[in-house]
C-alpha cells in the first residue's frame, strides 16, 4: 500500500466514523475525487478547485467545461461533481413526499431542497387536495418566467388530471433575490385567474432565492386585483 493509499483509507475510515460535518472543505472535495480519480492525490486537485471557483457551493454549481479547465480534473471527475447536487436535491426531496402544505413554513421546507443546485429559472406547480395534501410536484417550465404562457395549459392540465382544489405554484431567482418582480406578479395573476376559471384556488406563489423564499400570499399580492 503507497502513501496515497494509506491516506485515503485514513479518510475514507474516518468519514465513517465522524460523518463529513466536521470536514473542512477541501477534504470533501478530495474524498468525493477518490472515486473518480484512483492513482492520484486528490488533496491537491481540491484545492486547485476551489481556488479556481472560491468555495465549495459554487464548484458544485461550475459547469461540466469550467470543471474540466482545472488541472487534474477530467471527465469523469467533472460528471461525478455536476451529480452531487442533483443527487441531493432527489435525496431532500424523498423526505418531503405525502406532506401537508398547510401553512407557509410548510410550503418553504418543502420547496427549498427542489431547488438545490439549480442554475436556471424553475417553475413547479404542486397540486393539493382540499386538506392542502400533496397530489402531485411536477416542474412545468424551465427558462423565464417571461414566457410561462406557453404552459399555461399545462398548469391547468395538471390541476384538473389531479383533481386539485388547490395549486401551489413555486419559481427560483437563481443568483438573484426572493422578491418578486413586476413580471412574476402579472404572471401570477395570469395563472390565478385562469385557474379560477376552472374552480381551482391558486393557494399561493412562492419565490426562492438562495436558500430564501417569499409568499405572494403572506405578502398580499396574491390577493390583489389583476
Amino acid at each position: 500500500m503507497g502513501v496515497h493509499d494509506g491516506h485515503r483509507q485514513r479518510l475514507i475510515q474516518r468519514f465513517l466514523q465522524e460523518d463529513i460535518d466536521s470536514f473542512p472543505d477541501h477534504n470533501v472535495l478530495e474524498l468525493l475525487l477518490f472515486f473518480a480519480i484512483p492513482r492520484r492525490d486528490t488533496n491537491e486537485i481540491a484545492h486547485a478547485l476551489l481556488d479556481a471557483f472560491g468555495s465549495l457551493s459554487a464548484v458544485f454549481e461550475a459547469s461540466y467545461e469550467e470543471l474540466q479547465k482545472v488541472p487534474g480534473i477530467g471527465s469523469n471527475a467533472a460528471a461525478l461533481i455536476k451529480l452531487m447536487p442533483s443527487v441531493a436535491r432527489i435525496y431532500a426531496s424523498g423526505r418531503t413526499r405525502d406532506v401537508c402544505i398547510d401553512s407557509t413554513d410548510k410550503a418553504g421546507a418543502y420547496l427549498l431542497p427542489r431547488y438545490i443546485g439549480q442554475t436556471e429559472e424553475i417553475m413547479y406547480v404542486i397540486c393539493l387536495d382540499s386538506k392542502c395534501r400533496v397530489l402531485s410536484s411536477k416542474i412545468v417550465h424551465r427558462g423565464s418566467i417571461n414566457a410561462v404562457e406557453a404552459n399555461m395549459r399545462n398548469v391547468v392540465a395538471l390541476a384538473l388530471q389531479n383533481n386539485a382544489a388547490g395549486v401551489l405554484l413555486s419559481h427560483n431567482h437563481p443568483g438573484g433575490v426572493a422578491l418578486p418582480s413586476k413580471e412574476d406578479i402579472n404572471t401570477t395573476f395570469r395563472i390565478r385567474d385562469t385557474l379560477a376559471a376552472v374552480g381551482v384556488q391558486l393557494i399561493d406563489h412562492v419565490i426562492v432565492a438562495d436558500g430564501d423564499y417569499v409568499s405572494l400570499a403572506d405578502s398580499g399580492i396574491l390577493h390583489r386585483p389583476a
